[in-house]
């Protein structure tokens, strides 16, 4: 393969399993408010006293600041959507609503820190082999790219009346920019922890991005928030899983590999970038209050794939 070694079936099985694992623990965790609290707010308080201080230490490939950071700050992402989906209160408060990119646009701006810093990187770094070059520099512009065209989250609405999920809904997040965020995330995970990349990177974003293109559609952050926070919880549990056992996936640690994917996450998110100033100029819109896609087909999906209709105002009815 050209990203990684080739893998023998048990392999791509665990791999199967993992992501089928990543993605009934997310919609179960939507399902049902008491395992979503078990989930992300109980066990992982467990295991920082229990576990953690213990597997997530230096050598290991989880006992660095970005690793101790990621898992908490995913942790807040998924708490504080629970927090929003379950408290009336917090869905018509605009500093509540402005969580959701403020987490979103930390994770990432952690990851585009991360990759500056591996810019001369060749060797083991943490735990893990790691093939610094400019492809760390292009991604990380691709990553700063990715935050400043994250837009509509004034417009998030929450469909907990469903019986089947509860879902933060942000409808204006579509289909491209989802992408863009996944060719940049999958660049870094492959410049940075790269024989780590295809659980943390082609898995983990598989089991946020199937959801939201079939099910779960418009909720792409909570799907991510949700998987990413199992990931970490898992890596900080078992880290050598993804460097020393049976079923790990080694890199090739190919420069023209990383060349291409970073190359790809920019030219993506560069696109897209050029494509929202296009929408913002073309309807005088105010990118930090507005949303921007309302008259796009696959928002008008997203609205109602949860039971919401747009009215002739522009308010979102939940008309089921």
């Amino acid at each position: 393969m050209f990203f990684f070694e080739a893998l023998p079936l048990t392999t791509w099985l665990v791999v199967i399993g993992f992501l089928v694992g990543l993605i009934v623990l997310n919609e179960v965790a939507r399902i049902n408010k008491w395992f979503g609290i078990a989930l992300f707010i109980v066990l992982p308080a467990i295991l920082t006293v229990l576990v953690w201080p213990n597997t997530a230490v230096e050598g290991s490939g989880a006992g660095t600041w970005f690793q101790w950071a990621k898992v908490y700050s995913s942790l807040a992402g998924a708490i504080g959507f629970m927090a929003i989906i379950y408290i009336p209160k917090l869905q018509k408060n605009k500093i509540a609503l402005c969580f959701p990119p403020f987490i979103l646009a930390i994770n990432i701006l952690e990851a585009v820190i991360r990759d500056f810093q591996l810019y001369n990187a060749y060797g083991f770094v943490d735990g893990y082999w790691t093939v610094g070059g400019p492809w760390n520099i292009v991604n990380g512009i691709a990553g700063i790219l990715n935050i400043l065209t994250i837009c509509g989250w004034f417009g998030i609405i929450v469909n907990n009346k469903r019986k089947h999920f509860k879902s933060m809904v942000w409808p204006d997040m579509l289909w491209f920019w989802i992408i863009a965020y996944d060719l940049w995330n999958f660049a870094y995970v492959y410049n940075s922890v790269s024989d780590r990349a295809m659980y943390s990177g082609v898995v983990l974003l598989l089991a946020c991005t199937i959801p939201a293109f079939l099910r779960g559609k418009g909720a792409w952050l909570q799907h991510r928030a949700q998987t990413l926070a199992l990931m970490m919880m898992f890596t900080m549990t078992f880290p050598q899983f993804f460097t020393d056992s049976a079923f790990t996936v080694a890199s090739t640690h190919n420069p023209t590999a990383h060349w291409l994917i970073s190359g790809l996450a920019l030219v993506f998110n560069v696109a897209v970038a050029v494509y929202q100033v296009y929408t913002i100029r073309k309807k005088r819109l105010n990118p930090l209050k507005d949303e921007l896609y309302t008259d796009h087909k696959e928002y008008a999906k997203n609205l109602k794939a949860n039971g919401f209709e747009l009215t002739e105002s522009g308010e979102k009815k939940l008309v089921e």
